[in-house]
Formats: C-alpha cells, structure tokens, sequence
C-alpha cells in the first residue's frame, strides 16, 4: 500500500488546467526548462531560488519572464487542499511559437524521502550543453547516470578536460578540505540545494569557495557530499578512491536545518 494513498496517481496541471493529451504534447518538447523540489508540509526550502531561476530561464530561452506569484499559485492549485507532502516539478514551454505566451505544467507525485546513507560515484568524462540552464535536453546525463548505477554505483560524476569535476549527472558535488566546503570551478547547473547550502554557510561564518578540483586531487579532501532536491548526502567513494562519510555530517545537518518557504 502506497504511503501516499492521497498521491497514488500523479497530478499533472498545465496553467491550471488538468492536463490533458491535447495540452500535454506541446509540453513534451525537448526546448524547455524546468525546476524540481520537494514539499513538506506545503513549505520548501529556497522557493525564491526556484522561482528567479524559472524567471531566468524563461528570459533566456523565450525572452518573455515568468512571474513568481504566478508559479506559486499555479502549485498550490496542484496541491489543492489535500496534499501537504510531495515531490513537485514547474516545468516551462511556450505551446505556440506563434503566439509571445508561456505555458506552466506542475507535476505532483509522491514525495521522495532524503537519502538514507552515502553515495558512491564513478567518474565519466562527459559535460552537459547549456549547463547553467535546467533544461529539458537531458539524454547524455541519463545516459551516464544510468550506466554508473548497472556499474553499482549510485550516481556519475560528469568531468572535463585533465579530469576536472564539473558536477554529477543530477546533483552538484562538495568537498571538505580542513572543515571548508569547495564547490568545484566548472561548468555546472548552480543547484537550489547547492545555493541554499551557501546561504547556509554564509549566514554560520563558515568557510566556502570555488576552485577547479581535479580527480587526481582527491586524496586532497577529508569528505565530499552530493546535493539536489532530494537532500545532501556524503559521498562513500568516487571509483577506488574513498572518503571519510561523517565528514559531511555538519554539512548535511546544515541543509535539513534551513529555513522552509511556503508555497
């Protein structure tokens, strides 16, 4: 039995409106953009940075912004009165090229719990197009992350040239160098949970910085961690190299404890 028994079919709305196989195919177009979250108790955290990155990318791609309000309503619609927990996702196409006018699908479905222990990473020599867009182009990080799970591992690492780590295919990556945080100076989508985590970190006076981290400087790091909307995790190893996970402790504590906007 679902836990969820309120979400057991997924809820799809398009500015509003159920969706339906007419107002659906125009969605599916690979040229869009989208954000994903996850709410607790009708509330998320960062939801200003989901709303400005939808405003940017709106901006970007169409040249027409998006109005925050207007994303907030349109989810709480979704939600209705009924749920209070699930995994949400915004996603923005325009459904007539003819026509200055974009479209707003809302996608309800269960909620996904946080990760319940460490990630295992494999390293893949492959960066995305467009990455500081989340868009809907996403065939080669499926591809790779795909591959490193049938390869046992629980996500890959996207890297460039001389092994330079970009990010993971749905996550950004962490490392603690003597208890400082360093995102790694790559081509990378700027995650919400990455933001919120600076935040965070600004906001604690602890340390953190932007620096090229290459993988033949792992043994560098006491611990790394990965972050999306789904939490933070540490990371237990990248292929043979391995990490010490309580490091991360502070930092996945850190998260959970931000501040939780409402819809």
């Amino acid at each position: 039995m679902s836990p969820y028994p309120e979400l057991a079919e997924p809820r799809l709305e398009i500015d509003g409106r159920p969706a339906t196989a007419q107002t659906l195919y125009p969605a599916m177009t690979s040229y869009a953009h989208f954000t994903a979250m996850q709410v607790r108790a009708r509330r998320t955290p960062g939801l200003d940075l989901h709303l400005a990155r939808l405003d940017d990318a709106s901006r970007e791609l169409f040249g027409i912004g998006l109005d925050g309000e207007r994303v907030r309503e349109l989810i709480r619609h979704a939600l209705a009165d009924d749920v209070e927990d699930a995994s949400v996702r915004v996603r923005v196409f325009r459904p007539d090229a003819r026509v200055a006018r974009l479209s707003v699908l809302v996608s309800v479905h269960p909620p996904v719990p946080a990760p319940a222990g460490p990630v295992s990473l494999t390293a893949v020599d492959f960066q995305r197009e467009f990455v500081h867009v989340k868009h809907a182009g996403s065939f080669g990080q499926v591809y790779h992350g795909l591959r490193a799970e049938a390869a046992g591992f629980g996500e890959a690492l996207l890297t460039g040239p001389d092994g330079v780590i970009a990010e993971g295919s749905i996550t950004n990556v962490g490392f603690l160098e003597n208890d400082r945080v360093i995102w790694p100076d790559a081509p990378s989508l700027p995650g919400i949970a990455m933001l919120v985590l600076q935040r965070e970190l600004d906001r604690t006076a602890s340390g953190w910085c932007r620096r090229p981290v290459h993988l033949s400087e792992l043994h560098r790091f006491q611990g790394a961690f990965v972050s999306n909307s789904q939490g933070v995790a540490p990371v237990s190893r990248i292929d043979g190299h391995r990490f010490d996970e309580q490091a991360a402790a502070r930092v996945v504590a850190l998260y959970h404890a931000a501040p939780r906007d409402p819809i």
